[in-house]
């Protein structure tokens, strides 16, 4: 632990968790439909997106690789609507299309652990899947902790997807810092374990979070290096 420098998180489930909000989900929902112009049923509309979404992740998963945002509505989630509108509004519909799950809201202690390790000296990035390019910033800014990050690897930016080590690696590139000077904070036992392992990173800090395994659908090869059940735990791990 002593060589270790920098730290990159992982964002959904690690920094952030997902809370229902029917009225959210809804107004949401509404948006989408109106952007698009869609004259189907709610549901029958909603239905052909999940089927999309659906075997458009079963495809990034198999070859690790992420679509942009453009590529992502007009390929994969509309292909047979309108290409210019969808197009015109891609960035949008992301962002909406995350919001008919709920809200996103910041673990507890989240926003000063990082404050606090900043303060410490450590180098701090991020490393996340996602098939947004601007949430996250907008969060980072929101939250006011954008200064708190030196390097921002999406996948949807980057194409390349966890748990393909090339991410964590040029992660490693971006913030100049050796693999080894490297620690990655997840709470996949799966993807985040294994990319980070696999990328020679130092240390591996995972968030335990009850279910994610069984989203994964595969069984853990490699183990963490320490185990955390809130973020703030982690000022006990890196001095």
């Amino acid at each position: 632990m002593k060589s270790i420098d920098t730290i990159f998180f992982d964002v959904g489930a690690t920094l952030r968790y997902v809370v229902e909000d029917p009225e959210f989900a809804a107004n949401a929902e509404r948006e989408l439909m109106e952007l698009c112009g869609t004259e189907e049923e709610h549901d029958v509309f909603f239905e052909k997106l999940e089927r999309n979404w659906k075997a458009y992740r079963k495809l990034a998963k198999s070859r690790l690789l992420d679509a942009s945002e453009m590529e992502l509505w007009l390929q994969y989630l509309l292909p047979d609507y309108p290409a210019d509108r969808i197009a015109r509004n891609a960035a949008r519909l992301t962002r909406l299309w995350r919001d008919h799950d709920g809200r996103r809201v910041v673990h507890d202690g989240t926003l000063e652990t990082l404050r606090e390790l900043k303060a410490r000296g450590y180098k701090l990035g991020i490393i996340a899947n996602t098939i947004t390019e601007t949430e996250i910033p907008d969060w980072m800014c929101d939250a006011g902790v954008a200064d708190c990050f030196q390097t921002v690897i999406l996948s949807s930016k980057v194409r390349l997807r966890k748990p393909d080590p090339e991410i964590y690696l040029l992660a490693a590139r971006c913030i100049d810092s050796k693999p080894s000077q490297c620690a990655y904070v997840g709470d996949n036992p799966v993807r985040d374990v294994e990319g980070a392992k696999d990328a020679g990173f130092g240390c591996m800090v995972l968030f335990e979070d009850a279910g994610t395994a069984d989203r994964e659908g595969k069984k853990p090869t490699k183990q963490p290096d320490y185990r955390i059940h809130s973020i703030p735990e982690l000022l006990d791990l890196f001095p």
